[in-house]
């Protein structure tokens, strides 16, 4: 069960739209939503002048989560505000963890508009070192936002970052009764055009296959049955798993994300950052923090 949700807002029209979302996650769950808003204090051009610069942020910001907090109330929902100064990306991870929350939500791209992701940027960076799970959803017409969640998509690799994804996603099934389907992607553009290359595309379909039954163990003994289990072929991972996507009517991508360690510096997986760019569902991220 989720009791505390955190919603970042620079109060932009994408904020403003996936706020709705939440409120639907939140009302469901009787969660209490913390809204925030970060002035980025951390530019020069505002610690040069500070003063009525960060004044006017800390205005805006107020006016933002004012705004999401009368939202809310009209739907029932509890909220808690604030208005903070810092770092933006480790200003929101450092609350999370703080105020021991359980999932934060968070739009792909926001003040700077519909067409510049914040990815590279706070939402790319919370996503990388955030403890917490992330749900990032894109504020964009080619995305399909439904809640509940009917069906839910987990890819699995046999990593230990798929794993931490396998166990969020089950909990996510089991609330919403939703069907589970699990995915192994086998990545074709890896093997080449040589000789060996059917034995090889053999050997990686067996193993997949494993992994797959593996994770649909794991599902079972948790008490959830996979709706649907697969392997798929592709040149690429990400597209591969997008197209599982749409030709299954999946309302939730759950992913790992991987980590490094060393410097506090945790890098986003290939496949998993694509699909939090691309992917046209709202898309979990679960960070395995066993080994990083």
């Amino acid at each position: 069960m989720l009791d505390k949700i955190l919603f970042p807002t620079d109060g932009s029209d994408g904020a403003s739209e996936v706020f709705g979302h939440a409120l639907d996650v939140a009302a469901a769950h009787d969660a209490t939503v913390h809204v925030i808003n970060v002035a980025d204090t951390a530019r020069d051009s505002v610690t040069q002048v500070r003063g009525q610069v960060i004044d006017a942020l800390e205005q805006a910001g107020t006016r933002a989560v004012k705004d999401a907090a009368s939202r809310a109330s009209d739907r029932g929902v509890p909220t808690v505000t604030d208005v903070l100064q810092g770092e933006p990306y480790a200003t929101i991870v450092d609350y999370a963890e703080s105020a021991d929350i359980d999932l934060v939500i968070m739009p792909t791209h926001g003040r700077q508009g519909l067409q510049r992701f914040l990815l590279g940027s706070t939402t790319e960076r919370v996503v990388r070192r955030s403890d917490v799970p992330v749900l990032t959803v894109r504020p964009d017409d080619d995305v399909t936002v439904r809640y509940p969640y009917q069906s839910v998509l987990v890819p699995t690799d046999g990593s230990d970052p798929s794993a931490a994804a396998l166990e969020v996603g089950l909990d996510v099934t089991r609330v919403a009764d939703a069907a589970l389907h699990l995915v192994s992607v086998v990545d074709v553009a890896s093997l080449g055009f040589d000789v060996r290359a059917d034995i090889q595309t053999e050997a990686l379909e067996s193993a997949a296959q494993d992994i797959v039954d593996e994770a649909a163990a794991t599902a079972t003994e948790a008490g959830v049955d996979p709706a649907a289990t697969s392997v798929e072929f592709g040149g690429s991972v990400a597209r591969a798993i997008q197209s599982y996507v749409t030709d299954h009517d999946i309302d939730l991508l759950v992913v790992g994300t991987h980590g490094r360690t060393g410097f506090d510096r945790y890098v986003l997986g290939s496949v998993a950052e694509h699909l939090v760019r691309t992917a046209p569902v709202p898309v979990l991220t679960v960070r395995d923090t066993v080994r990083s």
